[in-house]
């Protein structure tokens, strides 16, 4: 726990979007009750304060862009936020994945040198800006097989596409804003197929550090669309090092490893960048030619599906000192949901959007020191 006197005052729910569904915004409240619960402070606010900085722990909806402006609201260290803060837009995205081709076009504070310094970690591709640089990026990487187009803001890969054929690429382009592609880019990857996503990831809250891998669920919304249905962690008390300490399987070391090589590219090559909440999908599959690749898909320095089952990590290792290991998992159920006895629940209810819904996590299996 936090020393009284670097305690803070509440927890804020800071919502940046546009629009946050029911189920979503009831969500992040019990997740700011978590974390309000951890930091020792009683109360949760939906309004930012107006006063104070530096008395508020901040739970921001989405990547924080612009350490000016939110310096001036307290947030100066990761101690004051559950999630992250960036320089530039490009940054929250998926777009630091892959480098530029040659002569593109960029935006400011752009720098190939991440890319370079992770290329171990990342999958073939090219960031674009620009849609005349989109088709010189596509022409390339057709020629070893199909590749994948990735509109670098939304979730859970919904808007991707792939194509086989270079005139596959122009109904995909015609449809985008040439000032929004300018600033946040677009991502053109080589596809892979019989796929395995993993996530890696690391929370640090109130003095507390705890790391784990993972997989995620699909399951069915009422449409009958396979959508995300939740994350299983094991996680364990410490940094990544102690992730590295379990007996993993070589292609799950191969990926927490890759996730450490594009978090230090990303602590070295984007100033002012800080984030108390890391998380990192990692994909492993093969290329047209039959190879096993491995790499980092993208970053969410953010609150995400996975957080209820971090925070119920995070609030078991405040309870016992000598816990090193847990079983943390989420589960977002469509239709009644039977829970298990030991759900915490954070979201029940028929949303105006996705009809009934059902969102819990579970933490099971633990294991202590000697």
């Amino acid at each position: 726990m936090p020393s009284a006197r670097d305690r803070k005052k509440a927890v804020v729910l800071l919502d940046t979007r546009e629009h946050t569904p029911e189920h979503e915004h009831q969500t992040h409240l019990k997740l700011a009750d978590g974390l309000a619960s951890l930091l020792g402070c009683s109360t949760v606010l939906v309004e930012q304060p107006a006063k104070a900085p530096g008395q508020y722990y901040y739970l921001p909806t989405e990547t924080l862009v612009g350490p000016p402006r939110y310096a001036a609201m307290g947030i100066r260290s990761e101690q004051d936020l559950f999630g992250g803060l960036v320089s530039q837009p490009y940054m929250a995205t998926k777009a630091i994945s892959h480098p530029l081709p040659a002569d593109a076009s960029f935006p400011p504070g752009w720098t190939d040198a991440f890319a370079r310094q992770a290329a171990d970690a990342l999958l073939r591709g090219y960031t674009v800006f620009s849609k005349v640089d989109a088709r010189g990026a596509a022409r390339l990487l057709l020629q070893d097989g199909p590749l994948r187009i990735k509109p670098v803001r939304a979730c859970a890969g919904r808007g991707q596409q792939v194509i086989t054929q270079l005139d596959q690429l122009e109904p995909l382009l015609a449809d985008m804003n040439d000032q929004e592609l300018a600033l946040w880019g677009l991502v053109l990857e080589e596809n892979l197929s019989e796929v395995q996503t993993f996530s890696v990831g690391q929370v640090r809250v109130a003095g507390l550090t705890c790391c784990y891998h993972g997989t995620q669920q699909l399951t069915r919304d009422h449409q009958g669309t396979e959508v995300y249905g939740g994350s299983d962690l094991q996680v364990v008390r410490g940094d990544y090092q102690a992730l590295l300490q379990l007996p993993l399987e070589d292609h799950l070391r191969l990926a927490v490893t890759q996730a450490i090589s594009y978090e230090q590219a990303a602590e070295q090559h984007f100033p002012g960048f800080i984030a108390s909440r890391r998380n990192y999908d990692i994909a492993r599959g093969r290329n047209a030619q039959g190879h096993l690749r491995s790499g980092v898909l993208e970053q969410s320095w953010r609150l995400g599906g996975a957080s209820s089952a971090e925070l119920l990590a995070l609030l078991a290792f405040a309870d016992d000192p000598n816990l090193q290991r847990v079983r943390a998992s989420t589960h977002e159920v469509f239709g009644t949901a039977q829970l298990p006895p030991d759900a915490t629940l954070f979201y029940q209810g028929n949303d105006s959007e996705l009809g009934q819904l059902s969102k819990y996590a579970r933490i099971r299996q633990h294991e202590h020191s000697e």
